[in-house]
This record gives C-alpha cells, structure tokens and sequence, in this order.
C-alpha cells in the first residue's frame, strides 16, 4: 500500500520510531480525549501538543499547508455556524474537537507506515481468525480509513490553493469539481491497492 496512495514521511524521530500498533491505539485514545473534554483550554492545550508533535517529528511544512488552509476553512465555517446557534464557547470548543482530533490523525499517517499500522492489527487480531474475523481485512480497512483523513485534506488544500492561483477562489464549481475529479482518481488508486492485496479476487462463500 506505497506509491501514489503514501502519504508517509520518511524520518528518524521518535514519533517515526514508535511502533505501529501502541501509536493508532494512543491517537484513538487522543480522539477520545478531545470528545471528552468540553473546556476550550484544555482543548487548545491539546491542539498545541499536536503542533508540537509535528515539530518533534520535523515534518516539512509543505506537506501540512493543504490541511491547514482546509482546517482553517472548516473550523472557519464550524465556527460562525456555532457561534450563531449555540454561542461562542461552544463554537470555539466545536473548532478546537476538529483541530486536534483531525491533526492528531494527520499527524499519524505522516509518521506511520500504512503497511506497519495493518501488520500490528494483523498481529492483535490473529488469535480471532476462529471466530471467522479476518484480520487482514480489518488491519486494511482501519490503515486506508486513518490514511483518507490526511490524503482529502491534502487534496481539498491543493484544490483550493490552484483556485486561488486561477483569481478563482470564491468559486464553489472551481473548488468542487476538480475536488471530485481529484477524490475518484485517489479511490481508484486504492481500488488498484486493494487488488494488489488480491482482494478483488476474493470470492464470498
């Protein structure tokens, strides 16, 4: 699962050190956290430990621009909403869930290997193959649906970065149709993953 769906950054941190399984159950726990809490200090307090992270795992900041500027549209967006409905306090809690939890994710996929993560879920679960659960579907699955979150927000930022470039960047049609355009070609991409693992191959009994 390398190539054009990779998303990782090859690095000798100790967040790139960290094994696979340990690191995704600690972002789960992290996502968790963030539902959990409903004070916006604590909240930005864990928005500031995912920056730092990304500063600990020296990530280049070229591949965060596209989901910061998506972040800053959606918590942008999220905000005003909120805000309108429900106060400020609840929106600035709203934003920061969706800063963290999402950057946290990001985060993950940039120093994780997908084919580490799916191996340690292949690992954990083995002993449930009596049950008849397949782990290396599972493991699969859960590796593509951590990826998603940083690839379409990657996606969504260089949309709107080449809108902008075009004098187009208040244009729903100039954001959303190259968006799509874009986001089916990925999922074809992963179609052509998903068969090099023989999955289209596989036939249900």
């Amino acid at each position: 699962m390398t190539g054009a769906l990779a998303l990782y950054q090859p690095g000798t941190s100790v967040l790139h050190r960290a094994p696979a399984g340990p690191s995704f159950v600690v972002v789960l726990l992290f996502a968790a956290g963030t539902v959990a809490l409903d004070d916006p200090w604590w909240l930005g307090g864990a928005v500031a430990l995912v920056v730092l992270g990304y500063v600990v795992a020296r990530i280049r900041p070229r591949r965060v621009r596209g989901l910061i500027r998506t972040l800053a549209l959606l918590a942008g967006l999220i905000l005003v909403i909120q805000w309108w409905l429900i106060g400020p306090r609840e929106a600035a809690v709203a934003c920061l869930r969706i800063v963290a939890a999402v950057g946290a994710a990001n985060l993950f996929t940039l120093v994780t290997k997908v084919d580490d993560l799916v191996g340690a879920i292949e690992r954990a679960l083995g002993p449930l193959r009596r049950f008849g659960v397949d782990p290396e579907r599972v493991g699969v699955v859960v590796g593509l649906t951590v990826q998603a979150v940083g690839t379409l927000a990657g996606i969504a930022g260089q949309v709107r970065e080449a809108a902008r470039a075009r004098g187009a960047e208040r244009s729903l049609t100039a954001f959303a149709l190259p968006f799509v355009v874009r986001t089916l070609r990925y999922a074809d991409e992963l179609g052509e993953a998903l068969a090099a693992r023989g999955w289209g191959d596989r036939r249900e009994p």
